[in-house]
């Protein structure tokens, strides 16, 4: 039996306002996030996706009552993520309504915080959230890649994109995954905002170092770059913001167009 692939609209949420940027800068307004939550069940999406993108920043918490009034008016599964770094922190949203944990700053700042997680919640719940980007400063330690003649390895970020881990990112999907993460949500910084497509070199090298599901993200501006990261890196669900977002593309629209190019997904 082929799986189905999952189509992922990501709310982005900054001041109670959901938000879209290019490389995690230049942020901008694009509506409201109950909104736009209870148009994309309506819609077809698969899953939802609300990150708190600037609570690791601003070293606060995820904004409870917002997640709580999404989780009210949708029936598709929900993950949220932003400032998780305890268990506590993830009951917190969980008890709101969400059903999965996602977790970035939190798990590299202490990476066990991921198997108590999974121990507690099981690890259906627990998404680990990597942010990376191509750093063409070749170390021997790292894995490289090239593209275009170009030599690079992937660097994992934190608090939102601002700060440099010095971790490989195939390292560290690796890790977090023997760790106990249920999925990887794999974001390319340098595509995020950018329309022109994933970053496949990424998510297919993620994708083939692990076992557990990947969600690629970061780049989507179309529905044939959905059809590509499929394709071309096998990854289980794609995951875009900008296209929904704009009303470029409705999501049962670009499940339809999926399916017509013999993608694998739930109408």
């Amino acid at each position: 039996m082929t799986l189905t692939k999952r189509i992922i609209p990501c709310l982005d949420v900054k001041n109670g306002r959901v938000v879209k940027g290019l490389h995690f800068e230049s942020i901008k307004d694009a509506g409201d996030p109950v909104e736009l939550a209870e148009k994309y069940s309506n819609e077809g999406a698969d899953e939802l996706v609300f990150l708190d993108i600037t609570a690791s920043d601003e070293q606060r918490k995820t904004i409870k009552d917002l997640v709580r009034k999404v989780a009210s008016v949708i029936d598709i599964p929900f993950t949220v993520g932003g400032g998780v770094k305890s268990l506590e922190d993830a009951r917190n949203i969980l008890l709101n309504g969400a059903d999965k944990v996602g977790i970035n700053t939190g798990a590299i700042k202490n990476p066990n915080v991921i198997s108590e997680l999974m121990k507690l919640f099981g690890r259906q719940c627990v998404v680990v959230a990597i942010d990376a980007k191509r750093n063409y400063d070749l170390k021997k330690d790292k894995n490289i890649f090239s593209e275009n003649g170009k030599k690079f390895w992937f660097e994992v970020f934190i608090y939102g994109g601002k700060e440099a881990t010095s971790i490989d990112v195939v390292e560290w999907a690796k890790k977090v995954e023997k760790l106990g993460a249920g999925e990887i949500l794999l974001t390319s910084i340098d595509k995020d905002g950018t329309k022109d497509g994933y970053d496949l070199v990424l998510t297919r090298e993620i994708v083939n170092s692990v076992s557990i599901p990947i969600i690629a993200s970061g780049g989507c501006g179309k529905p044939d770059d959905m059809v590509n990261v499929f394709k071309e890196s096998n990854a289980d669900a794609a995951l875009a913001a900008s296209i929904f977002h704009y009303q470029t593309h409705g999501v049962n629209g670009v499940k339809k167009y999926l399916k017509d190019k013999q993608i694998p997904v739930r109408l």
